[in-house]
């Protein structure tokens, strides 16, 4: 057992002070959640997303007023493609919407760009002023971006990670804050795989042995009130 007010997570509870720590939510856009969007237009299942945008919302509830700084962050490409990479980069090869985009015509210019319906930050969890959007081009929220400088700005040595895909942008992201020093936590339940639910437990696997904690809504938001206790 921790502290008292120590958030209960796997391999060990963690102390952390709620002013030094960020909620990461990761590319809870359109394009990952609703029916229409990217995923879905790929075949991805996604039965569980609404799952995880209700959950995030509940987590969002104590988070904004038990002082943690809220980050989103947005995947996404100018209608140019300039940022995507072009022809000579990985990216532009294997990202999903780009991949799309170029086989199928008809989706020229809708997925993931700049000002679409599909790049929106899904209503249900729209940002309120004093959260923090930073727009993305890669899998990982720290390449290319400010977040590192906002974090360290902000004294932010704990992140919370919720959002979509655990196996792809949040365990990019999550590598990243690893080697830039941050102390990484995903909450299991507020992040939902690309591909079959093997690459859930996988990116959990990962994450909990080499590169920080796994913790549930509940133990977050029961942390946030603890903490908050005079």
């Amino acid at each position: 057992m921790g502290a008292p007010d120590s958030l209960i997570a796997r391999p060990q509870p963690l102390a952390i002070e709620p002013a030094r720590a960020a909620l990461i939510i990761v590319d809870m856009q359109n394009a990952f959640v609703h029916k229409g969007g990217m995923f879905d237009l790929a075949g991805m299942d996604i039965a569980g997303a609404q799952g995880v945008v209700r959950t995030i919302r509940t987590i969002l509830d104590v988070a904004r007023p038990g002082g943690l700084t809220v980050i989103y962050l947005q995947i996404g490409y100018r209608p140019d493609l300039a940022d995507s990479g072009g022809p000579a980069s990985p990216n532009w090869h294997k990202e999903l919407a780009l991949r799309l985009m170029r086989e199928r015509p008809e989706l020229a210019g809708r997925l993931l760009v700049h000002g679409t319906w599909d790049f929106a930050i899904v209503e249900e969890l729209a940002p309120r002023d004093g959260d923090v959007v930073i727009p993305k081009s890669r899998y990982s929220g720290f390449a290319g971006t400010p977040l590192d400088s906002v974090l360290r700005t902000r004294g932010i040595t704990h992140l919370v990670f919720t959002g979509i895909a655990t196996n792809v942008c949040v365990e990019s992201t999550v590598r990243d804050a690893f080697f830039r020093e941050y102390w990484p936590v995903v909450v299991a339940d507020a992040t939902m795989p690309a591909g079959p639910e093997s690459q859930q437990a996988a990116t959990l696997f990962n994450v909990e042995t080499f590169f920080g904690s796994v913790t549930t809504a509940a133990d977050v938001t029961d942390w946030l009130r603890r903490a908050a206790r005079p």
